[in-house]
């Protein structure tokens, strides 16, 4: 059961320069819970070489995300739709596309991994999540990546050391206002527990 915590949505500015996600780490257990996908079977028109590409959800729309700090103690953090849609378009066009470090470090930046996709699933414009993550609600903004070099693949894919992927940048905590709907569905599912 969910730990009754304060929860803030994670929000950024469009028109500051350093808000926003500017780099997709790839690590070992995601805070979204969520593991990436992993096309790694061999291809009929190319012959004895791998896809390695991975397929990962980058956010979910109102997954609460645990965090603590000293300052702050105990919370969640989760995006909404709105600010999941405005982060992927800046990611985007700041062509940030392959950034991309290993376990949120600074210093260890990955070369040799390039961006294929990234969008943000939209019933009502035809875009979907893609098949073995349907389950995923409308308005998760998905990525993948293809990786040029078989040493990294094999350290970062196939040994299962790292499984997900990440998000890193500059945010500002906004509390979240729980609408009466929510908090109904929050009591009722209290009730149906017991």
């Amino acid at each position: 059961m969910d730990k009754d915590l304060p929860i803030y949505r994670m929000v950024i500015d469009p028109d500051k320069e350093d808000s926003g996600v500017d780099y997709i780490a790839l690590v070992d257990s995601p805070a979204i819970q969520v593991n990436w996908f992993a096309f790694d079977h061999k291809e009929q028109f190319a012959i004895n070489q791998e896809r390695k590409i991975i397929v990962s959800p980058a956010m979910i729309p109102e997954f609460k995300i645990y965090r603590r700090n000293e300052k702050m103690g105990e919370f969640y953090v989760i995006f909404d739709k709105e600010q999941i849609n405005i982060m992927q378009e800046k990611f985007m066009s700041k062509n940030y596309i392959n950034n991309v470090n290993e376990m949120h470090d600074g210093s260890k930046k990955l070369d040799g991994i390039i961006m294929k996709n990234s969008w943000v699933s939209d019933a009502s414009m035809g875009i979907k999540a893609p098949e073995m993550f349907n389950d995923l609600p409308d308005g998760t903004w998905f990525i993948s990546y293809k990786f040029q070099d078989d040493e990294m693949w094999n350290e970062f894919v196939k040994s299962g050391n790292f499984k997900g992927v990440s998000v890193e940048g500059m945010f500002d905590l906004v509390p979240y206002k729980e609408t009466f709907e929510d908090q109904f569905l929050k009591i009722l599912n209290q009730i149906t527990q017991y």
